[in-house]
């Protein structure tokens, strides 16, 4: 590295705010200049070595404070945290300052070689990694408690001295990626690069899968259409429309993989080393000392944590199970009532009161769904998870887990309990369509209209008082602090788990799910990057090579779609036909067309490489470069240890 820690300013003229930091009103001075101090000090210090400044409003300083870096700091910062860009010769490699004439569209005076994400997730970066040296406590704090090697911003958060830190919009970027995104209705591709240069790649891939995913889902739509129309009461007719079913889950999720390498290959986080993960914000434990790295930390008993997830958090999950299907039952017996009243009646309003008892349990699967979510959150908080990827697997394994019973276990229960496919088909039209418009309210329309109504009376208020420059930052700041915070991709992923599971369990039963899936995700698209631009605050950027565990899911409600359309090709009149006599041979056939099938799935997995040829190739050549440079640095250090042993 050319340039040292030591030789960065903490002073630049043209002072560009990136984040913004809210401490809590009536935070003690002391506590400000420390923490301000800190941020401002030399890396070789302790410090993070950024800029800092408090937002001026007409009313005077606030406790909101401006946090920037110069052009040189955020060069040195992205090769601490292992940035990845492209080279001149187009290959890509992890960015460091000593080589940076080598790398693409780089320049000492471009100050966009760097996007604004990558510059404020490098400030993220740097802030986290603010540690205490010999400090017990923070000033002014003393039940505040700090230890050697202790995230400062963790504890001020865990305090409540820090209210919240978030990275600014940049207005002129926003209108211009609005516009291409979702300004106006167009038949495209969404501006994926443009989305993963302004809110990161995490943000950027579940639109690209939820693209994908859309167009994955057509074939399965167009199909769906003619059966729809011509086939709707023969049943024998669904054994083709689920065969092609079960390939399609397959496939599109084989295919994906490979897209999403040569996304994440093009912007760099494929390539990225893992970063040693912190223990998370929220983990407490008795002070020890950590083996792998030797610092002092919070140390927590594994046994204590597995019995709370034992006996605590695994009966409380089957206890909601339990509730669940209690709630179904009563669902049937309503299905009953209204079934009984249009017997009796026979009048329109006795057919439409047929489809009341699915509303309403779609509505209520909804409402547990959300309760649930609550719950399992604090069940997950209080099992005391060291790391964030621990605490977000045991989550998300005890959220799909319920979903998925509470979502489908009626249908199963109607297909291979009841045997009822005209019900089968009714139900599950009647809870895709409700989850789907119930999804689209809750989680754009309602908080699009609360945000608009905001940003009116702020504006307002703005108006009535004299403006300038400054207050324009100011007003920004002010009307962003308040709007709500993105709490990532998981409910996104959620809901289009769900709906791939409607679409492959038993779509062959209602042709339909499938176009109702692309009409809903189409709406989504849009929905999904308006309240991305104008309802939340500017989510930090965090990279990513995949889309994690969700791979696993949507992998594993594939293979249970193998099982539930092979009974359901089992269980056609065509089928049962062929075995007149003997129901145990039509068993043993099914058991043996669904391990056949399953093997075929697993065999096209192996197949279908994860990476296309040209990437894989890529990335061997970049590690054969980085072995060759390796073994040169070694044979570099053993001729300067052999001449010092002859000269001495």
């Amino acid at each position: 590295m050319v340039e040292s820690w030591s030789f960065l300013d903490t002073v630049e003229s043209n002072f560009r705010p990136l984040v913004v930091i809210e401490l809590a009103k009536g935070t003690k001075e002391e506590t400000i200049q420390w923490l301000t101090k800190r941020i401002v000090d030399k890396k070789a210090d302790g410090g993070a070595q950024l800029l800092i400044k408090p937002l001026v409003t007409e009313n005077g300083v606030e406790n909101i404070y401006l946090v920037g870096a110069s052009h040189l700091r955020l060069l040195l910062g992205a090769e601490t945290v292992g940035l990845v860009k492209e080279c001149s010769d187009n290959s890509m490699r992890a960015f460091t300052y000593s080589s940076r004439k080598t790398f693409k569209h780089f320049a000492d005076d471009n100050h966009d070689f760097l996007t604004m994400a990558e510059c404020q997730y490098i400030i993220k970066h740097e802030l986290e990694n603010l540690r205490a040296k010999d400090e017990k406590m923070i000033p002014g704090y003393p039940q505040a408690k700090l230890y050697p090697g202790k995230s400062i911003v963790r504890r001020l958060l865990t305090s409540g001295i820090l209210v919240q830190i978030f990275p600014l919009h940049d207005r002129e970027e926003l209108k211009k990626l609005s516009h291409s995104w979702y300004g106006r209705v167009k038949v495209g591709y969404q501006p994926l690069d443009d989305v993963r240069c302004y809110f990161g790649e995490t943000i950027a891939l579940y639109f690209g899968f939820l693209e994908y995913f859309t167009f994955a889902l057509i074939p399965m739509a167009v199909i769906g259409i003619p059966y729809y129309v011509f086939a709707w009461e023969d049943y024998d007719k669904y054994v083709m429309f689920a065969t092609f079913n079960l390939l399609w889950s397959t496939v599109i999720l084989e295919v994906w993989k490979r897209i999403c390498a040569i996304l994440t290959y093009r912007w760099g986080t494929l390539l990225m080393k893992r970063q040693f993960e912190e223990p998370r914000p929220g983990f407490h434990g008795v002070l020890g000392i950590n083996p792998v790295t030797g610092r002092e930390e919070p140390v927590y008993s594994s046994i204590k944590r597995q019995l709370r997830i034992y006996l605590v958090s695994l009966p409380f999950v089957c206890l909601c199970l339990y509730f669940s299907l209690y709630v179904m039952m009563i669902y049937f017996d309503l299905e009953q009532w209204a079934l009984d009243y249009h017997k009796e009646n026979e009048s329109n309003f006795s057919n439409l009161m047929l489809y009341v008892p699915s509303i309403i349990y779609a509505i209520v699967i909804e409402i547990m769904n959300r309760i649930y979510r609550y719950a399992a959150e604090f069940l997950t908080s209080w099992e005391n998870h060291r790391l964030e990827s621990s605490y977000q697997n045991h989550l998300i394994l005890k959220v799909l887990v319920f979903n998925f019973l509470n979502c489908f276990a009626s249908l199963f229960y109607i297909a291979f309990v009841l045997f009822d496919m005209k019900l089968l088909r009714q139900s599950l039209a009647t809870l895709l369509i409700t989850s789907q418009i119930l999804n689209q309210f809750a989680e754009s329309l309602l908080p699009y209209w609360l945000q608009k109504r905001y940003n009116r009376r702020m504006k307002k208020s703005m108006c009535s008082k004299k403006t300038d420059t400054d207050l324009s930052l100011a007003e920004q700041v002010n009307m962003e602090k308040e709007m709500g915070t993105y709490l990532g991709t998981f409910d996104d992923y959620l809901e289009l788990f769900l709906q791939f599971g409607y679409v492959s369990l038993f779509s062959c039963v209602y042709p339909l799910a499938a176009v109702f899936a692309v009409l809903n995700n189409i709406t989504e698209i849009y929905s999904d990057a308006l309240k991305m631009c104008r309802v939340y605050k500017r989510p930090f950027s965090e990279p990513t090579a995949n889309i994690g565990v969700w791979q696993l899911a949507f992998e594993t409600m594939s293979v249970i779609s193998v099982v539930t359309n092979c009974i359901l090709i089992g269980m056609s009149p065509q089928v049962d036909a062929l075995f007149p006599d003997s129901k145990m041979d039509l068993v043993l056939t099914v058991a043996l067309v669904e391990h056949l099938l399953l093997a075929i799935k697993f065999i096209m997995a192996f197949v279908i490489p994860d990476k296309p040829r040209d990437i894989q190739m890529k990335l061997a050549k970049l590690e054969f470069e980085s072995l060759e440079a390796l073994k040169q640095q070694v044979r570099a250090f053993q001729m300067q240890l052999h001449f010092l042993l002859i000269h001495h």
